[in-house]
């Protein structure tokens, strides 16, 4: 699933090829995407692209009128939001087919953008077969509500801040950095990252962490991200998959050596996802009980 540093790598990635641009035409290939109905999307036709940015793990891409805001002070700004859920990615193109993707097809194009030039634009795909991806067309971004109950941004968030969120739960950490209504920005991921850097189990509770491990896993949440996002920095959006697998230290490396202590990289399995750790780093050699394989041995 892209996360912060990946939805932010394909905003800037976006805004310096779309920004200025008007939008020629949109096609829907997929209706179950598109989550409002006004504004419909074809009112994106004829406006320009203003800006693309990131509110928590969502793209939003801004659009005006092509003779600009009007003069009389009124806001007519529509918003392009797209949620890449798990499997949705961007693919930005300058040979684009004029021809639109069939509606209903097996193909993985869900939506498809032609800006700029005839040819320039973007399709917007997911993989698999559980469409989760999702598409709202608004005037106020607060109108979707997945939006409207996000948490604070995990990077504009203070030390104190993060102190504060963690006394108010005793959930496990893992579960609170990934609560988009606790934190937004994480996800599962990233998650792994930042425990293995903080050193802490994924069970541990929230609100039982002492001050120290509160500072150093808010320095690894600030470091991991920022890191992340540095590396993807230029990168074109084809080559952002490979380049955040290569800078994964436990997350999806189930069975490989631990890169800080050489331990076996050790994994947690649920009915539709999983998590990696590593025991020396962060359960002091305690093997997490493996909810999936405890059930298939019983």
């Amino acid at each position: 699933m892209p996360e912060l540093p990946e939805v932010q790598a394909i905003a800037d990635f976006v805004d310096g090829r779309a920004a200025g641009l008007p939008i020629r035409r949109v096609d829907i290939a997929s209706l179950a995407v598109l989550k409002t109905a006004d504004p419909p999307y074809s009112a994106l036709a004829g406006r320009v692209v203003v800006g693309v940015t990131r509110i928590g793990k969502y793209l939003v891409i801004s659009t005006d009128p092509a003779d600009g805001p009007p003069v009389d002070g009124t806001v007519d700004v529509i918003h392009l939001v797209i949620h890449l859920s798990r499997a949705g990615w961007l693919r930005w193109s300058s040979n684009l087919s004029p021809t639109p993707p069939r509606p209903g097809g097996k193909g993985p194009i869900a939506l498809r953008v032609h800006c700029g030039l005839p040819g320039e634009g973007f399709d917007v795909t997911e993989a698999g077969t559980q469409k989760r991806l999702a598409v709202w067309i608004v005037r106020d971004t607060m109108e979707v509500e997945r939006i409207a109950t996000l948490g604070p941004d995990v990077l504009a968030l203070t030390r104190d801040e993060f102190a504060e969120v963690l006394k108010g739960t005793s959930a496990r950490i893992k579960t609170v950095l990934t609560d988009q209504r606790t934190i937004s920005g994480i996800g599962n991921a990233y998650s792994d990252e930042i425990l293995h850097t903080a050193r802490l189990s994924p069970f541990a509770s929230a609100k039982a962490l002492s001050d120290e491990q509160v500072d150093l896993l808010f320095v690894s949440m600030h470091g991991v991200l920022t890191d992340a996002t540095v590396r993807l920095e230029g990168q074109e959006v084809a080559t952002m998959k490979g380049e955040k697998r290569s800078g994964l230290r436990v997350h999806a490396r189930t069975g490989m050596p631990c890169p800080v202590c050489g331990d076996t990289v050790r994994e947690v399995s649920f009915t539709d996802r999983s998590f990696q750790y590593c025991p020396t780093c962060q359960t002091g050699g305690k093997i997490l009980a493996d909810r999936r394989m405890s059930k298939l041995l019983k």
